[in-house]
Order: C-alpha cells, then sequence, then structure tokens
C-alpha cells in the first residue's frame, strides 16, 4: 500500500479516535534498552487497525524520552505514548552541534542505501566514470520524461568527471504503460546504454518487452524508497535528491567539487 494513502489513512484515524494532532517535536537523546512487554502490546492494540489498513511493524524508542517509535507495515512511522491514547504523525528531529538534523530522513537515506544496494548490477544500465571513479548516483528514471532526458544529456560531463550513473526504471505511469514497454525495450536491449540513450533522444524503436525484464520490480522499489516523480538521484549515502541536476549542481551536492 502507497505511504500516501497510509498517511490519509492516519489522519482519518486521527479526526475519528479524537486523539491529540500535534506537530514534530525537536528531541533529545534517544532511549536505550528493549521496549517493555507491557507496553509494546498496549500500543499494538491501540494501533493495530487492519480495516483500515494500518498494522504495527516494529516498536522501540524514539529519541524523545516517553515517545515510542511505531512503524507501520507498508507505511510511514509514528510517535506514541505508553498507553497508545496520543501520537505524532510527522519527522523528529535533534537539535545540537551539528544544527538541526532529520532523525527520520536519516533512517530513510539508510533504507535507501541498503535497498538500492541489493540491486544486482546486471539489472541496472550503467554509464560508467572515466578513468578514477570519484562517486555513484542511482537515478530512477522514465523514458518520455523531459527532465530526464535533459539530465540524460549531462551524464557524458557526470562520467568525464568521474561521476557513475546507475540507471534503475520508474515507468511513471504505471505496469503495462507505453513508457513500461519503452524502458522495457532499453533493458531488454544487446546495447542498453545505446537504447535508452536513442529512446531519450526520442526516437521511435520497435517494442521488445522481453520475460524476467526487472522494470516491474524496480517500479515497485522506487515506491517502496520514496520516489514520486522522475527523475529521482539517489546518493551513494542515501539520499534522495527529487528532479533534475545540472552536472555542477549533481557534483557539488556530493561535496566533490
Amino acid at each position: 500500500m502507497a505511504v500516501r494513502t497510509l498517511t490519509a489513512r492516519l489522519k482519518l484515524l486521527v479526526a475519528s479516535l479524537g486523539l491529540a494532532f500535534i506537530a514534530p517535536v525537536l528531541g533529545a537523546d534517544s532511549a536505550e534498552g528493549t521496549v517493555d512487554p507491557a507496553v509494546e502490546a498496549q500500543l499494538r492494540k491501540q494501533l493495530d487497525v487492519p480495516a483500515m489498513g494500518l498494522v504495527v511493524d516494529t516498536i522501540e524508542h524514539s529519541a524523545i524520552e516517553g515517545l515510542y517509535r511505531v512503524q507501520l507495515l507498508d507505511g510511514p512511522a509514528v510517535l506514541a505514548t505508553g498507553a497508545g491514547d496520543y501520537f505524532v504523525l510527522g519527522d523528529i528531529y535533534s537539535v545540537g552541534p551539528d544544527g538541526i538534523v532529520n532523525l527520520e530522513e536519516e533512517r530513510r537515506a539508510e533504507r535507501r542505501r541498503e535497498s538500492i544496494a541489493a540491486v544486482e548490477m546486471k539489472d541496472q544500465i550503467i554509464f560508467p566514470a572515466e578513468g578514477e571513479t570519484r562517486g555513484y548516483v542511482s537515478v530512477f528514471t522514465d523514458v518520455s520524461c523531459f527532465y530526464c532526458q535533459k539530465l540524460h544529456k549531462e551524464v557524458p560531463e557526470l562520467n568525464r568527471r568521474g561521476i557513475e550513473v546507475r540507471y534503475l526504471a520508474y515507468p511513471r505511469q504505471g505496469l503495462g504503460s507505453p513508457g513500461f514497454r519503452q524502458l522495457a525495450t532499453a533493458w531488454c536491449s544487446d546495447n542498453r546504454q545505446e537504447t535508452l540513450t536513442r529512446l531519450k533522444n526520442r526516437e521511435e524503436l520497435d517494442e521488445q518487452v522481453c520475460a524476467g525484464n526487472p522494470i516491474a520490480a524496480q517500479f515497485q522499489l522506487g515506491q517502496d524508497v520514496g520516489v514520486r516523480g522522475t527523475p529521482a538521484i539517489v546518493t551513494a549515502d542515501g539520499v534522495l535528491i527529487p528532479g533534475y541536476r545540472s552536472a555542477d549542481d549533481l557534483i557539488a551536492d556530493l561535496g566533490l567539487q
């Protein structure tokens, strides 16, 4: 189930139960130790609402004393009181010597990094760096997307400056759409780089949708890691950069100038 759908349902649940819905809090150091089994049982009793598609996955101490981080299955995390009578839907931030840090986004970045790292290299279309590889980005792409086409024109410069570009498929219009078939054509080609480039240059090619292509799996991966449009650039650290970046801007984002 899409995260945005679960978020909407959570808001409805807040309204129907009359729970307080408050803004994210600036937190302190994270609590240590295992969650008390009685607290966990109470939270599951309160927040497990399968009829609304809300299922508790994991429960742990949060960075705010007295609140617990409840991860929903295929959905967002909420911060709840031990009794489960109040919860917060939103990110938690810490304030310290490094400034304001979004702790939840750090978790999301780590999940993105791990999930994308699990994709086999043979299932990606890779434009390698020239000479020494200084870094890499993973890019969820569609063929017909204007800004995907524009970003693709930056790839030679990125490669020249030591950045490897690893493409993953994300057909914006969904599975079975023309975009899906075009992406499959690139991934099923004997020369994936050339075919993807020709398609992004708006050349019309015969469609080739081979069995076992990874388009559907990568589309689902994109949804799982928070991609909502294309291009979506993910750094080696799992940071999501939505939209187009010039080669200069992207290299600056990577701290590689």
